[in-house]
């Protein structure tokens, strides 16, 4: 997550609860995004300085457990730049260009210069920091998918360009004899149908009668085979998949995406008479003139407010009042002011202590990094050895 601005309910229920519920069942890496903030804010870096350790405060009192998930800083490992540099020597530029949230992005912030290497490289960077954990899977929105699917094409560009030793040939003949004479002839099979129509089904296959063979093939043999099955050597960057779980889209006050700059936002922590202001103030039913004109809920941003935060009951109760007008405007708002005074409160709380005491926040992203840099430097082993790079 960059760094540009305190959080809001919207990340909150956009990516962080979903983060929470996450570090459970997977080994999570969440970091704090500050050269990629500076893709766009590279001329205010006293704002990113100023929200790094303050969004870690959020992520902890949101729920994130520094004992379940690992958290840290981007800029203290080096390791992420240089996976980055090497990656850009066999990473087409139209490859960059035609990543859709690049013209999107120049498009609605035409107020920052953004003609620059760093913008148009940053899905790379953000392949680098997704490929230097071998990660299995990325959790994204839709809007982010096409940049998981460039992390793929990247890592599979990789391997084939160097998960080809010198013995690459005779290792692949030594393993497939190990599977006798009608498995390699199946797998040869497979490997050649996939090659000439991208069949799923061949791939499939031929991973199957692999790993099959694992009693007899060893971890890197199998990894081997099922890297030249695609066409590919050696499996240096594993592909990532995209993990779309279920994500809450919690609009800003206005009814548009919420966000600081638009001015439309309540904070993670925000005070709770600031909420109740703000929500009061909220826009609602432009055809609800006088209290007693009746209004329709799905032209009314508060509505939005209700699906998010309140039960079967209480939306039941805001439809039919607002379109009998058996409720005013005033009335709608109040539940969802209580309910986000609710969710807030634990937050507040939480982030009471490390408010109080800085330290524990610095040593918590300290033994974050540190975890961080073991896994990321082992990385950069295999793709250096894969390079030629290790001399």
């Amino acid at each position: 997550m960059r760094p540009t601005g305190a959080l809001h309910l919207g990340h909150y229920h956009g990516a962080l609860k979903n983060w929470v519920r996450l570090q459970q069942d997977y080994d999570c890496f969440y970091f704090v995004a500050d050269w990629h903030a500076l893709t766009t804010h590279y001329e205010d870096p006293e704002i990113i300085e100023r929200n790094v350790y303050d969004m870690v405060i959020d992520w902890i009192a949101a729920g994130l457990d520094p004992e379940k998930a690992t958290i840290f800083i981007q800029s203290r490992l080096p390791e992420h730049a240089e996976l980055f540099t090497l990656l850009a020597m066999g990473t087409p530029l139209g490859w960059l260009e035609r990543v859709p949230t690049y013209k999107d992005q120049i498009e609605k912030l035409k107020d920052r210069d953004l003609a620059t290497y760093g913008f148009l490289g940053y899905p790379l960077l953000q392949a680098a920091d997704i490929l230097i954990y071998k990660a299995a899977f990325v959790p994204v929105g839709e809007d982010q998918a096409s940049h998981v699917e460039l992390t793929r094409e990247v890592a599979r560009r990789f391997n084939h360009l160097y998960g080809r030793g010198s013995r690459f040939d005779a290792q692949v003949a030594a393993a497939l004899a190990k599977l006798g004479k009608d498995d390699t002839r199946y797998y040869e099979k497979q490997r050649k149908a996939y090659g000439q129509d991208g069949s799923a089904e061949a791939l499939a296959k031929g991973e199957a009668i692999v790993r099959k063979a694992a009693v007899v093939l060893s971890a890197e043999e199998i990894e081997m085979l099922l890297g030249h099955l695609k066409g590919s050597g050696r499996i240096v960057l594993p592909e990532p998949q995209a993990l779309h779980t279920e994500v809450t889209k919690l609009p800003g006050l206005d009814g548009a995406k919420m966000s600081k700059s638009y001015g439309n936002a309540i904070a993670m922590r925000e005070e709770p008479a600031e909420v109740e202001r703000k929500v009061r103030r909220m826009p609602t039913d432009p055809a609800r003139v006088r209290r007693e004109d009746p209004g329709n809920p799905e032209k009314c941003p508060v509505w939005q407010f209700h699906q998010v935060y309140s039960d079967a009951a209480t939306k039941e109760w805001v439809w039919k009042g607002c379109t009998t007008a058996g409720i005013g405007c005033l009335e709608c708002k109040q539940p969802v002011i209580d309910a986000i005074l609710r969710e807030q409160q634990p937050w507040r709380e939480r982030a009471e202590a490390y408010l109080a005491n800085p330290k524990q926040v610095h040593w918590i992203v300290e033994m974050g990094t540190e975890r961080a840099r073991t896994v990321a430097r082992q990385t950069m082993k295999d793709v250096r050895e894969a390079m030629g790079l290790a001399y």
